[in-house]
């Protein structure tokens, strides 16, 4: 059965939901109408997280090779075939299931500064009622907490900004011929060179042009809770949640919960959002630095504007 000849392999908030996009139109690459499987990232696992929102999370994912061939049943005659997986970029099991299945793969990461990329993560959680922090310096914090208790990978805004870290495990395992890193302003300041030199890369016709103009992954409105307490119980995995799901179906509880957590929501403005203070992007620049300085070596890009 088909398998995929390239990924995507992240960072998550840097402009992969756009990529995968303007690929999926050219004629000569075939992407799945799912995007973000995560399959190397969670083979096998059954076991799911804790967390908001987290009780169906490895519903969502793809954990078997069976199902995971099944995403490229309908290729025909395209060239390029792939998906994209942000997860792949920072969970370090993902690189050696990659190279176990598909080691011939060619292999994209979109980078966004990380301070940035952080608080947009956080800013992304936050607009999906997630996160309860409205001070991004205080949902830093909870980071390592998070983790210890079992929350989904997912929840590493800081984490998932050591870039040469993560990286250095992709240009261990395969040929730097196999792997292209872009930048976030690559794809923002100069997109048609940018997808045509991916197209290259994966060669199928760079000549092809992609529709710009629409815009995705773009925020939402935000409805906070009024009772953070509240929305917690219902997000999150308990004991009596466990009680009552002996007692109703899954259809009636989903009734139940979505009017309480409407009940329990206001929306608010976009001047009510959080915002990303100075000092604390620079205290995450101090604690990115050396990795940045680093990254530029091992991608042979000049970073000094992300040290600025």
């Amino acid at each position: 059965m088909t398998m995929p000849n390239f990924l995507i392999i992240g960072a998550p908030k840097s402009g992969t939901t756009s990529l995968y996009q303007y690929l999926k139109e050219h004629p000569e690459i075939f992407l799945p109408e799912k995007k973000e499987p995560h399959f190397f990232s969670f083979e096998g696992r059954t076991q799911g997280f804790n967390g908001p929102s987290q009780a169906n999370f490895m519903k969502k994912r793809i954990t078997k090779i069976e199902d995971y061939k099944k995403l490229f049943e309908e290729v025909n005659d395209e060239f390029a075939i792939g998906e994209a997986s942000t997860s792949y970029l920072y969970i370090p099991e993902a690189v050696e299931r990659i190279k176990k299945y598909i080691p011939d793969v060619k292999i994209i990461a979109i980078l966004r500064h990380p301070a940035d990329r952080a608080f947009s993560d956080y800013l992304q959680h936050w607009e999906d009622g997630g996160e309860v922090f409205l001070d991004f310096a205080d949902a830093l914090k909870q980071e390592d907490k998070r983790l210890s208790q079992g929350w989904s990978p997912f929840w590493q805004y800081k984490g998932i900004g050591f870039y040469s870290v993560h990286l250095k495990r992709y240009f261990d395992t395969f040929s730097a011929e196999q792997i292209r890193i872009y930048l976030y302003e690559d794809i923002r300041d100069e997109p048609l060179k940018t997808v045509q030199d991916i197209f290259k890369f994966l060669n199928v016709d760079s000549n092809f042009t992609p529709n710009f103009s629409q815009k995705y992954n773009v925020s939402q409105v935000k409805r906070m809770p009024r009772n953070t307490k509240l929305h917690n119980f219902l997000t999150q995995e308990n004991p009596i949640k466990s009680f009552f799901k002996v007692l109703f179906p899954m259809e009636l509880r989903k009734i139940i919960t979505g009017y309480i957590n409407k009940k329990n929501t206001v929306q608010v403005s976009e001047s009510f959002k959080p915002s990303l203070l100075p000092q604390v992007r620079q205290q995450l620049l101090e604690e990115y630095k050396e990795d940045i300085l680093n990254l530029q070596v091992l991608i042979n890009r000049d970073l000094s504007t992300w040290l600025e």
